[in-house]
């Protein structure tokens, strides 16, 4: 998460805002940023490939994207669990970047690759429906209103995501700030593109099942916000 502090730690490219760097990285974080990163990065400067899943080694079933992963425990997580498919992440925080290197080496994880960067960008690279799903947790949630066009759902967004998206692919969010929530259901449920898969309260208001909580999801908990989970299918 970020502040609202505008100074030079702040840039945008495209339809991202935030820190770039915030501590100082340990001596072997920095040490992976330099040995590790470049050969997990995708590199969004050259041409995309027909099918991403050679972006990495061995058959994989499909690839999935989730957008400013944090410290990375949700994606390590699903990584871990579906070791048949293949995960991008896309995190321009330095620090995020730094922690999850630590554990992609820690654990040996071989189906992971990283975009430091915006996944705006990505999303625009990516070819159609090279995509199983797409996940978006505890995003900046910009509450200020004359932010709100630095959210990361937008109409721009949602139709790239519907193009990179493989057909019945799907878009999950988690956010508990409530503007954002309304936001996201106003924005996705007016796109001809997906459809909100709630059937009942508890389909929001619960995590899915094998949901592996974030370090700032228990945060929120702590301090009293309720998540929302949303789920949306291409149509």
């Amino acid at each position: 998460m970020t502040d609202d502090n505008t100074d030079e730690s702040k840039r945008y490219t495209g339809s991202f805002f935030g820190r770039r760097k915030g501590h100082k990285l340990r001596d072997h974080q920095a040490d992976l940023m330099t040995t590790l990163l470049p050969a997990l990065t995708v590199d969004i400067t050259q041409p995309a490939p027909a099918d991403l899943r050679q972006l990495f080694d061995g058959d994989l079933e499909a690839v999935r994207l989730e957008i400013g992963f944090g410290g990375g425990e949700h994606l390590v997580a699903e990584a871990l669990a579906h070791p048949h498919i293949g995960f991008i992440g896309c995190e321009p925080y330095i620090n995020g970047m730094a922690k999850i290197l630590v554990q992609i080496e820690a654990q040996g994880i071989r189906n992971i690759r990283l975009v430091a960067g915006d996944a705006a960008e990505l999303l625009n690279w990516a070819p159609a429906q090279s995509l199983k799903r797409i996940d978006l947790i505890h995003p900046d949630p910009w509450p200020k209103k004359k932010h709100w066009k630095r959210r990361f759902v937008q109409d721009a967004t949602l139709a790239t995501m519907s193009r990179v998206l493989m057909p019945a692919g799907e878009f999950r969010f988690v956010c508990d700030i409530e503007s954002y929530v309304a936001w996201t259901l106003w924005h996705v449920t007016r796109s001809p593109a997906f459809t909100w898969l709630a059937e009942r309260a508890d389909d929001w208001r619960l995590p899915w099942p094998n949901y592996t909580m974030t370090r700032y999801g228990r945060k929120a908990t702590r301090e009293g916000r309720k998540a929302s989970y949303l789920m949306f299918r291409l149509k």
